[in-house]
């Protein structure tokens, strides 16, 4: 690689060397630091210190609004005061480093001409040998005068591959900012990696400042190199695991084109299958027979169990507890062992609910992208209008082509007891549950931007009289939206719509009724409080039981108040029918409430307190407190 070095008049220099990474130093100037890079610590901490003994004053003459607090971003000057490093070497020493950083801040805002000048104690810090560090500093002036903003005169960079976006900004007339130079470098080489040239790179650049005329004149010249198919794959780390099964969920695609986003999938297939804590893949340094690439894989395996614990808590409901334990490599291919338990309604309105359910799933089954599993589930619920006792089996696949699509579909065999008013009814049933997920959130524990999107239906055919056939169809919508300063404020909304089609209420099994009411779907409101009355008891009357169509609205506003505290204002409504298609008689509730959030490292702990705003049964009133890990939604 070549690197063309012109200076204009007044002697600035700019370079741009590697790939795509621009760097920049000045000369002739006592106020500068030719050893270091100005592009070093681009990224900052915090403001001054106002206990520090150090009086730290930052003097900017000229430029824009964004220059101070982009210097005060990367002054090491700042970071020394907030942690309380100010002896006169350490001031000597962040003071020195700064000349470098300022420089790099003027020159990614177009600045060429700046002069800066540090003193302590008033003398210039470029000019205190380290060995003659003073004792104590007591005040420090940084002083910095941009001087004039630089334009493009040219801003060229070739041959670019068909279909690579450069920055906007990167073109003649726009302010000369090193990181657009940057930028454009490395979507250059990134555009030809995209479409098979792996050793793309930067071949030469010339980038001249001429302070006469204020322009830079930016010259890039880019090195395709061959297209390239991947070669093979080398396999190193792995200990318990069997390589042929790790070759298998990696999918890595020997022989097709080169392309940077499948290297990734392989390292996303190797994450999403929870044996390894560290995956590295590197490429060959150099192009292999056939111009072909071979592929370096490094993997760090996991600990091989795990045991995990959760809880969320309910005035009325009671205290829920909920315990796993996973092995991750059950059988030496990647199988993942998963055993769930769960007790609620600890001192809650109703009697005990348990659960115990058991999971296989096996990663790279028929496709890279598949996981094909089975699974096992006993429950007993005790509710205040009937006891359910069931069992399922199932098996099962999920598809997952990229980081936001999740599909689903399993077959199930299902056998149910419930004992109500009506006496004992047993269900038996084969079900094929199929789901789709589209998740656009950009944090799932703790949702700022994006939406979650779910859609799902279970078909189902009864074995015998008492058991109806038909499906369950839900869909549920997530959406957030954060403003203010660091995103403060969060506008969150949750929309869910289910409903039951094909037998009658009586023939349907009772899980897959839908009741409204406590945390999930309206808060506020006891644990499912609200559903129909529509089967007939053994006395003349009616069996309280779910609704076959329901709809929930939730809207939450969300504000960080410091740094681990949040608080949430919320309500919640919800409609249960008696019919199918949300048809026929129907009843509606609604709660409202606010909340505390305490973030943690595993998401937010949350305390919420709710109370009725409308609707229910009229015996539901009273206030109802919820705690658990994690946003409501």
């Amino acid at each position: 690689m070549k690197s063309w070095i012109k200076a204009g008049t007044a002697a600035a220099i700019v370079l741009a060397t590697g790939a795509g990474m621009v760097w920049a130093q000045s000369s002739g100037s006592p106020s500068s630091s030719p050893s270091s890079s100005p592009f070093s610590g681009w990224f900052g901490r915090g403001d001054g210190n106002g206990n520090s003994p150090v009086d730290l004053d930052f003097q900017v003459t000229g430029g824009d609004d964004a220059l101070l607090p982009a210097i005060r971003q990367t002054s090491l000057l700042v970071s020394a005061q907030d942690e309380g490093r100010v002896t006169g070497q350490d001031m000597l020493a962040a003071a020195r480093g700064d000349y470098a950083r300022i420089l790099g801040v003027l020159y990614d805002q177009g600045y060429y001409s700046g002069i800066i000048d540090i003193t302590l104690d008033g003398v210039e810090a470029a000019g205190i040998a380290p060995l003659d560090a003073p004792q104590v500093v007591r005040r420090v002036v940084v002083s910095v005068q941009p001087g004039p903003r630089f334009r493009y005169s040219r801003a060229e960079i070739a041959p670019v591959a068909p279909g690579t976006e450069l920055p906007r900004d990167y073109r003649r007339g726009e302010i000369a900012r090193t990181g657009d130079m940057k930028n454009a470098a490395t979507a250059g080489v990134a555009g030809w990696r995209d479409v098979g040239h792996a050793k793309a790179e930067v071949a030469e650049t010339e980038i001249v400042a001429d302070h006469a005329s204020n322009l830079v004149d930016s010259r890039i010249r880019l090195a395709p190199g061959p297209e390239l198919r991947f070669g093979q794959l080398t396999i190193r780390g792995h200990q318990r695991m069997d390589p042929r099964r790790l070759r298998k969920i990696a999918g890595f695609p020997e022989g097709e084109r080169f392309d940077p986003e499948k290297l990734e999938d392989v390292r996303k297939r190797l994450r999403r299958s929870g044996v390894f804590s560290a995956i590295t893949l590197t490429e060959a340094d150099g192009i292999g027979p056939g111009n072909t690439l071979d592929v370096d894989l490094l993997v760090t395996e996991q600990k091989l169990r795990r045991l995990g614990a959760g809880f969320e808590y309910s005035n009325t409901d009671g205290l829920s507890l909920t315990g796993y334990w996973i092995n991750r490599n059950l059988f030496r291919g990647g199988e993942r062992l998963r055993v769930d338990a769960s007790v609620s309604d600890i001192g809650g309105d109703t009697g005990r609910d348990y659960s115990l359910g058991l999971r296989i799933d096996r990663p790279a089954t028929i496709t890279a992208d598949t996981t094909g599993y089975v699974l096992a589930k006993v429950e007993s619920l005790q509710e205040e209008d009937y006891d359910l006792k069931s069992g399922t089996f199932g098996l099962g696949f999920t598809w997952i082509p990229s980081d936001e699509l999740t599909a689903d579909i399993a077959l199930q065999y299902r056998a149910l007891r419930v004992d109500d008013d009506s006496g004992r009814t047993d269900f038996r049933l084969f079900a094929l549950p199929t789901s789709v997920i589209w998740d656009k959130r950009d944090e799932p524990t703790d949702a700022k931007r994006g939406y979650w999107l779910s859609g799902g239906v279970t078909p189902f055919v009864g074995l015998q009289d008492e058991t109806g056939s038909g499906a369950q169809v839900l869909a549920e919508g997530r959406v957030y939206y954060s403003f203010g300063t660091d995103d403060r404020f969060t506008l969150a909304g949750r929309a869910r719509l289910g409903t039951v089609v094909g037998p009658e209420i009586q023939e349907t099994p009772r899980d897959y009724l839908f009741w409204s009411g406590g945390g999930g779907t309206v808060r506020g409101h006891s644990y499912e409080s609200l559903g129909v009355e529509v089967i007939p008891d053994d006395s003349g009357g009616t069996v309280r039981t779910g609704g076959m169509s329901i709809v929930t609205l939730t809207a939450e506003t969300r504000i960080q108040v410091r740094e681990r505290i949040g608080l949430a204002l919320f309500a919640d409504a919800g409609r249960v029918w008696e019919d199918s298609g949300w048809s026929g008689a129907s009843g509606w509730q609604a709660g409202a409430g606010a909340g505390i959030r305490y973030r943690t490292p595993v998401g937010p702990l949350r305390f919420d307190i709710a109370a009725p705003v409308g609707g229910g049964d009229g015996d539901d009133g009273g206030v109802q407190v919820y705690i658990g890990l994690g946003q409501a939604f």
